[in-house]
């Protein structure tokens, strides 16, 4: 599998998430070295976004609000990425109007609702739910916070506006964070 050599100014963040593709990349072989051991680069949360084809929107949002950089950067950042079925699912118009250039703030503010700092594994999770009594609050790098819940062996997880949210995979790893990938938008207050 390839992933894109660039991102062209990421797409919709923390939003970030992916199916668990995983790109490599080999050195090449070099005449005389033949116990030459092939490397492995993991990809970024932005270039990850982008090679799972479920996450055109998110990174189409990560783009327009100038978060490619950021989420480009060392971190390391949680991101709660909505699939392209997850945007879908909000009101008709609501996506076209977050992407316009005159509500770049509003969409940025979206993005980083899906966005932690540090690597926050499902692991991570599971034992901060349990260790609060079966709620755990996160903060957001929008400012805000989300809740984490179990229901079952799935992690939900609660925006502000009381939406409840699966995610749908967890812990796809990258070289600069964690993405888990969920089956809705979280919507700040």
């Amino acid at each position: 599998m390839t992933t894109a050599k660039t991102f062209r100014n990421f797409v919709i963040a923390a939003v970030a998430a992916t199916t668990g593709i995983a790109a490599v990349a080999t050195a090449p072989a070099y005449a005389g070295h033949h116990h030459r051991t092939a490397s492995t680069q993991a990809p970024n949360i932005v270039q990850t976004a982008q090679s799972t084809g479920v996450h055109n929107t998110l990174v189409a949002a990560v783009t327009a609000a100038d978060l490619a950089g950021t989420l480009s950067n060392p971190g390391p950042f949680t991101v709660f990425a909505p699939t392209d079925t997850a945007f879908a699912k909000l009101p008709d118009g609501t996506v076209p109007t977050l992407l316009r250039p005159e509500n770049k703030g509003t969409l940025t503010n979206v993005l980083t609702y899906h966005a932690v700092s540090g690597s926050v594994t499902s692991s991570d999770l599971v034992d901060l739910i349990k260790r609060h009594n079966g709620a755990a609050t996160i903060d957001t790098l929008a400012g805000e916070k989300l809740t984490a819940r179990l229901s079952g062996d799935t992690i939900v997880i609660t925006d502000a506006k009381g939406r409840a949210t699966a995610v749908t995979q967890a812990d796809v790893q990258t070289s600069n964070g964690v993405i888990h990938v969920t089956d809705g938008v979280f919507l700040p207050a």
